[in-house]
């Protein structure tokens, strides 16, 4: 499954990573690199947690838009 994800940088040079679709689901990180893998976790963590209380899977119904 494939999530948006919005990522940010604070105002201590951290990249901050939330899932818009998954409510609550963020994580941050000192390099986008570190953050991005953070949030895979996070992302895998959150669905275990739905499927364990038999609670429904949201999807992402983000749409892409190009700006040229």
């Amino acid at each position: 499954m494939k999530y948006t994800v919005i990522i940010t940088k604070d105002e201590d040079g951290y990249y901050v990573v939330n899932v818009p679709a998954l409510p609550g689901c963020f994580t941050q990180g000192k390099t986008k690199k570190e953050a991005l893998i953070n949030i895979k976790e996070a992302i895998t963590a959150y669905i275990e947690s739905l499927k364990k209380h038999n609670e429904k899977i949201p999807r992402d119904n983000a749409e892409e838009i190009t700006v040229k």
